[in-house]
């Protein structure tokens, strides 16, 4: 069969273009790369790459034989720095790279294309030439609903996976699930523990597994690892069928050096910075995007269109959004340059977050956008036009490094530390905050969750579910890891399947059934939910108490809503009749009890309903007393 090409032909408006060279193109997935077209009813793929540095571009691929000098693309005269051609007869699935040629040290390389929507599964790296039209998709009441679900008064409780790792078929050469295999069980765990959410570590193809795909060469492109785009269509229309949202882990910050990729793409420093200064990220060796480039932002704006349009994805969780807006982050002195102001704010990538969030968020209103941003810049996610970068939520990484801190101390010393227990509290509504505990922290030795306990195995569980429990209560969307959730002692391996087995044991059963119970809880109690963004939603009742080991504050929703009492004894030692002060008399009853037999506690409850006295207590009329286990965390509400 005959491939002739034919350079008469484009997707390309004046328009686009315009837009292209402005930086405002938001859906060029549309225009660039490999796309299956007619011309003169001739069936054919239409290729067009930016490269405006090159001296000429062709296509090898499996129709030529990868002959690079077959099947030559024309650059175009207006400026744009675009390469396109059609060729006819060329089928799905193929096989294609692009070969460049430039006048820099007579760079010659082979390029896979940076908009393909699907790929040769790694190691092997060449472009496939693939249609996503056409897929059915059964998520209209999800997408209908979407607002309410992904809303900052809804219960938000995420959990975080790697796909190449959360279940793996040991009996089968200890393979991945496919997207469909992992759609179906995962979405069947994800109902039964009660999460509203699943975020996914990036599933945009990457060459290493070990990076954990947070190094990435197709920014359109489903891993291949796990099947087709199709396939990964199934997964997230299955999800959505079950009422979960599906959100993607995107790597925006910095992106794989290796050859195939966008590094001096066309012989130039096209995607990043010339300058290691500004172009290379020295703990990750790999490459900076250039954001001060309007071709540049517009490629990664696209990109996060991309999944929200053709994938139907409800929120993008932005990676090491700290790593860009500091330019000497991860620097020594010397070893980065300062802003046109002197500064160490990095100025184009805060224009592009800007004109990122602002864009996805006025084409899609009902998704969220998360930041994981581990400093104090202000105003991460307050809106664009007020002064903000424009994220729905920021990841609240002090209380993450606090909480961790705090239940690695034995009991016996906690007293000393109390504030570092409190302190996230105190500006817990700066931000609309996500708490997470995410794949970061049980990996490189940092021990897993339950190893982070201190003192003996019954005590370990006891402290992991008094931590677990606190986060549910404390202000703030929610997101735990996979593996997290029944207490696996082992670090996360990316190269094997989370140790399920132990959920045979008694104890570990014991910490997901009580995550199971802390979701529906987070879910059907108002008061636990509807305020997490918002300053009314808390009201403390005792802080202080540090001799205790003991805090107590209130949760609250709207009026009608019965408000939930908190009480968290972190000592080791059991609270009888401990004095809370409560707003309204009558009788409250304990709905949760972190040491509850069912989650393999200690059994020391409030059996009964609990009455108040008329007599005042941190500062209110009426008063309770109340039995708080060691290492326990109980919730009450008025009967």
């Amino acid at each position: 069969m005959s491939y002739p090409i034919f350079h008469d032909v484009s997707r390309f408006s004046e328009l686009d273009i315009y837009l292209f060279k402005e930086g405002t193109h938001t859906k060029l997935y549309d225009k660039l790369g490999a796309h299956q077209m007619s011309r003169y009813d001739k069936k054919g793929t239409y290729f067009a790459l930016w490269a405006p540095n090159a001296n000429s571009v062709s296509v090898r691929a499996d129709f030529n034989n990868y002959d690079n000098s077959s099947h030559h693309l024309k650059k175009r005269e207006d400026g744009s720095g675009i390469w396109e051609g059609f060729v006819e007869n060329v089928e799905l699935g193929m096989t294609y790279r692009y070969h460049i040629l430039s006048d820099t040290d007579n760079a010659n390389a082979d390029k896979s294309d940076p908009f393909a929507f699907y790929a040769e599964v790694a190691p092997a790296s060449a472009s496939r030439v693939w249609d996503i039209e056409g897929f059915n998709w059964s998520d209209n009441e999800w997408i209908k609903k979407r607002k309410k679900n992904n809303s900052h008064k809804s219960a938000i409780s995420i959990y975080e996976v790697h796909l190449g790792s959360w279940r793996r078929k040991v009996q089968e050469n200890n393979r991945f699930l496919t997207y469909r295999e992992s759609a179906l069980e995962l979405a069947k765990y994800l109902k039964e523990m009660n999460y509203t959410h699943v975020e996914l570590l990036p599933i945009t193809e990457f060459p290493f597994e070990g990076s954990w795909g947070y190094q990435v060469t197709g920014y359109f492109a489903p891993t291949a690892r796990y099947g087709t785009p199709q396939d990964f269509m199934y997964f997230v229309d299955v999800m959505h069928s079950e009422g979960i949202g599906v959100i993607l882990d995107w790597v925006p910050s910095h992106f794989v050096t290796d050859g195939h990729g966008l590094m001096n793409f066309d012989g130039t420093c096209l995607y990043e910075h010339k300058d290691p200064r500004l172009g290379y990220h020295p703990q990750w060796k790999s490459a900076i995007f250039n954001y001060e480039r309007n071709e540049v932002r517009a490629f990664l704006i696209s990109s996060a269109m991309f999944w929200l349009d053709r994938y139907h994805i409800d929120g993008i969780r932005v990676d090491a959004v700290a790593s860009m807006l500091y330019l000497d982050f991860g620097r020594e002195e010397g070893e980065w340059l300062a802003n046109e102001h002197g500064g160490n704010e990095n100025l184009g990538a805060i224009k592009f977050l800007k004109q990122l969030n602002g864009s996805v968020y006025k084409e899609f209103k009902d998704i969220m956008m998360f930041a994981e941003e581990s400093t104090a810049f202000p105003m991460v996610s307050r809106a664009v036009d007020k002064g903000g970068l424009g994220f729905g939520y920021k990841w609240n990484m002090g209380w993450m490094h606090d909480t961790l801190k705090y239940f690695k101390i034995d009991p016996i010393y906690r007293q000393y530390h109390h504030n570092t227990l409190t302190f996230s509290f105190v500006y817990m509504y700066n931000e609309n905050y996500c708490l997470p505990l995410s794949h970061d922290e049980v990996v490189h030795m940092k021990g897993s969750l339950i190893n982070k306990m201190p003192g003996d195995t019954n005590q370990k569980f006891a402290h992991l579910r008094s931590m677990f429990s606190l986060m549910i209560a404390h202000p703030g969307k929610k997101l735990l890891f996979m593996g997290g959730e029944f207490a696996q002692f082992a670090e996360w391996n990316y190269e094997k399947s989370l140790d399920w087995h132990l959920c045979q044991e008694e104890s570990h059963r014991g910490v997901q059934n009580l995550i199971k119970r802390l979701n529906r809880l987070y879910q059907d109690e108002p008061s636990l939910h509807k305020n997490d963004v918002e300053t009314e939603g808390f009201e403390w009742i005792e802080e202080n108490d540090n001799e205790a080991n003991v805090i107590s504050f209130i949760r609250k929703g709207s009026k009608r809503d019965k408000s939930i009492i908190v009480v968290c004894n972190f000592s080791d030692k059991i609270h009888e009749g401990y004095a809370i002060g409560v707003p309204t008399r009558g009788a409250y009853k304990e709905i949760f009890n972190s040491q509850s037999l069912e989650f393999g506690g200690w059994n020391i409850t409030n059996e009964e309903p609990l009455k108040t006295l008329p007599k005042e207590c941190h500062g209110r009329k009426n008063t309770l007393h109340v039995r708080i286990p060691p290492l326990g965390v109980i919730y009450l509400k008025r009967a």
